[in-house]
C-alpha cells in the first residue's frame, strides 16, 4: 500500500508535546499506574453553573443552527465590551472574530497573511504550536531567545536584532505559556519604541492567560500600552482558561477590519462557525458574574506559591515565581549529564522527562517541546494535595541521579 503523499510542510511539523504527554499519562493509568500528570494546560476548576445554563438555554430555545461564519452578533458585541472594560480598547462588531479556539485564530491570521519565507518572530520560551502553525501556512518562524536574568522576557534589543526585511509578524504571549511570565507596561513600551520603526511588522498577542494573574501584577495588552501599535495588531483571547471551559473551544480575537475581513474568507472554507451553543455559553461568560476568578486565582497562587517552593528546595532545580498563568519552567541544567540508579545518562530535558515518568510516575514536558532547554513546564492547575505529592516524587527522582 503506498503511503500518504504529505506535504513537505507537515513533513516539517512536529504533533504537538503537550497534548502527547498528557495521553502517555492517560494511557498509563488506564494501566492502572499512579501517575500524576502536570502536562495539561487547562483548569482543574469545572464550567461555572450559570456558563453551563446559558449554555442549556440556548439548546432548548433552539439555538442549535448554523451561526455566522466568525461570530453570532452577540458574543461579539460581549467581547467589545470585554475589551472596553478590562483593556480601555475599542473594537466594531466588524473588527472582531470568533473561532473554535485559539489556535484557529492563528490558523486565520497566518494563512491570511504569510507568503513564502515571510518571517514569524517568537520569543522562546513558547507555546508548542506558534512555529508549527506558521510552517503550516507557509511561514519561516523565527526564534528569539529569551534569558531567566530577563524573566524569560523579550527585551527591545533582542527585538531589534532580531528584525530583518522580510519579518511579518511578531508573536506575543503574556502571561506565558509554559513560563508564566508577564510584561509590564514599561516593558511593552519599550518592545513598542522598537516596532513603531519599523512598520512592515504585525503583533498577534496571545492574552490568553490574561486574568490568571498574581501579586497585585497590573496586566496590559500591547495595543493598549503602546496606542500606535493599535493599526497592526491582533489581540487574541478566550474563555478557555479563565472561564473553565477548554472544551467549550471560543477563542477570539479584534484587529484591523481588513484583516478580520480575510480571517472571515479563509474561516468560510475550513471551520465556518464555531459551535452555536459554546457561542452562547461564552456570552454568558464574559457578561455574567465575574467574581469567581479572583476566588480561583487565590488557589492558584496558593499552588503556585508550593511549587516553587519545593522544586526550589530540590536538589538541581531552579525555579523562578512566575507573574501569571498556572506553569512554572524549572531550570535543570545541574542534573544533566547525571545517570539514574539503572545506569541511564540523563543527555536532556527530554531524557529526564521519560526518566521520570518511568520512575516516579509524574507526567511534565520537557522543555526541548518550547524551544529552551535544559528545562521542563509544570501545570499547577491541579489538586494541591496532589501537587504535594507530585514535587515530592520529583525530589526523590532528583536525589537518585549520580
Amino acid at each position: 500500500m503506498p503511503a500518504a503523499p504529505l506535504s513537505e510542510n507537515l513533513k516539517r511539523v512536529k504533533p504537538s508535546a503537550t497534548l502527547a504527554v498528557t495521553q502517555q499519562a492517560r494511557e498509563l493509568k488506564a494501566q492502572g499506574v499512579d501517575v500524576i500528570g502536570l502536562g495539561a494546560g487547562e483548569p482543574d476548576f469545572d464550567t461555572p453553573d450559570n456558563i453551563k445554563a446559558a449554555a442549556i438555554a440556548a439548546i432548548k430555545a433552539g439555538k442549535t443552527k448554523y451561526t455566522a461564519v466568525d461570530g453570532i452578533p452577540e458574543l461579539k458585541d460581549a467581547i467589545a465590551k470585554k475589551f472596553e472594560r478590562d483593556n480601555a480598547l475599542h473594537y466594531a462588531p466588524e473588527q472582531i472574530s470568533v473561532a473554535p479556539g485559539g489556535k484557529p485564530i492563528l490558523f486565520n491570521a497566518f494563512l491570511a497573511t504569510l507568503n513564502p519565507g515571510d518571517e514569524v518572530l517568537i520569543p522562546a520560551p513558547y507555546w508548542v504550536s506558534y512555529p508549527d502553525i506558521a510552517v503550516l501556512c507557509g511561514g519561516a518562524p523565527k526564534i528569539i531567545d529569551t534569558r531567566i536574568e530577563d524573566g524569560f522576557k523579550l527585551t527591545a534589543e533582542a527585538l531589534e536584532a532580531a528584525i530583518t526585511p522580510t519579518s511579518k509578524w511578531l508573536v506575543l504571549n503574556s502571561p506565558s505559556n509554559p513560563t508564566g511570565a508577564a510584561y509590564s507596561r514599561a516593558e511593552l513600551e519599550a518592545l513598542g519604541e522598537v516596532l513603531l520603526k519599523y512598520p512592515h511588522v504585525w503583533v498577534l498577542t496571545d492574552d490568553m492567560y490574561e486574568h490568571l494573574i498574581y501579586d497585585d501584577f497590573e496586566f496590559f495588552t500591547i495595543a493598549q500600552a503602546v496606542p500606535g501599535l493599535y493599526d497592526r495588531t491582533l489581540t487574541m483571547n478566550g474563555v478557555s482558561k479563565a472561564y473553565a471551559m477548554t472544551g467549550w473551544r471560543i477563542g477570539y480575537a479584534a484587529g484591523p477590519k481588513d484583516l478580520i475581513a480575510a480571517m472571515r474568507k479563509v474561516m468560510s472554507q475550513s471551520t465556518s462557525n464555531p459551535t452555536s451553543i459554546s457561542q452562547w455559553a461564552a456570552v454568558e461568560a464574559l457578561n455574567g458574574p465575574q467574581d469567581f476568578i479572583a476566588e480561583r486565582n487565590a488557589v492558584f497562587k496558593e499552588r503556585r506559591d508550593l511549587v516553587v517552593a519545593m522544586l526550589n528546595q530540590t536538589e538541581g532545580l531552579a525555579c523562578r515565581t512566575p507573574e501569571g498563568a498556572f506553569y512554572v519552567y524549572p531550570d535543570c541544567a545541574a542534573l544533566i549529564g547525571r545517570k539514574t540508579p539503572g545506569g541511564v545518562v540523563i543527555e536532556n530535558d527530554t531524557v529526564l522527562a521519560s526518566e521520570l515518568l518511568k520512575a516516579e510516575a509524574v507526567a511534565v514536558v520537557p522543555g526541548a517541546a518550547f524551544g529552551m532547554s535544559p528545562a521542563f513546564r509544570i501545570s499547577y492547575a491541579t489538586a494541591t494535595e496532589l501537587l504535594k505529592s507530585a514535587c515530592e516524587r520529583i525530589a526523590r527522582f532528583c536525589a537518585s541521579l549520580r
